[in-house]
């Protein structure tokens, strides 16, 4: 005997509907699970201790989250389906390395450093656009 359950808390579908929707998921959750474990480090615990090592996996399902928000909500088209590698090299990579050299301190600043700002602040408009206002936000939370 085999018994498959699936539990959810959407009443408008019927069971059937339900079962083909979460069938058609299948082969999803390993994806994710390639990116955490080889792009955001959860493979690799830093510890033995259980409770670390259930706070570094949160911290890693955390990051996954909100990089998927920011791809999905304000990253161009072209760079919706990128990985966190590509996106650290593309979007969070230092604007300048601060160097010490000859007694003196020296910035050296990315070569397309204006197309980096650029793209930063475009980011930012869009991500401040899809905010939603604090008027808005308590909107949502008030119940009565």
């Amino acid at each position: 005997m085999k018994y498959f359950a699936v539990v959810t808390n959407d009443w408008a579908r019927n069971g059937l509907d339900l079962i083909n929707w979460q069938r058609g998921k299948a082969g999803t959750i390993e994806a994710t699970h390639d990116v955490l474990k080889n792009d955001l480090a959860a493979g690799v615990l830093p510890c033995e201790r259980f409770g670390a090592n259930a706070a570094w996996l949160r911290l890693n399902v955390l990051t996954y989250n909100l990089l998927s928000v920011l791809r999905r909500a304000a990253l161009p088209k072209e760079l919706e389906r990128v990985r966190p590698k590509r996106l650290r090299f593309l979007l969070f990579a230092t604007a300048a390395t601060v160097l010490s050299h000859a007694r003196q301190l020296v910035a050296r600043v990315v070569r397309d450093f204006e197309a980096w700002a650029v793209r930063l602040s475009e980011v930012r408009v869009r991500l401040w656009r899809r905010t939603p206002s604090w008027e808005q936000a308590m909107a949502c939370l008030d119940t009565s």
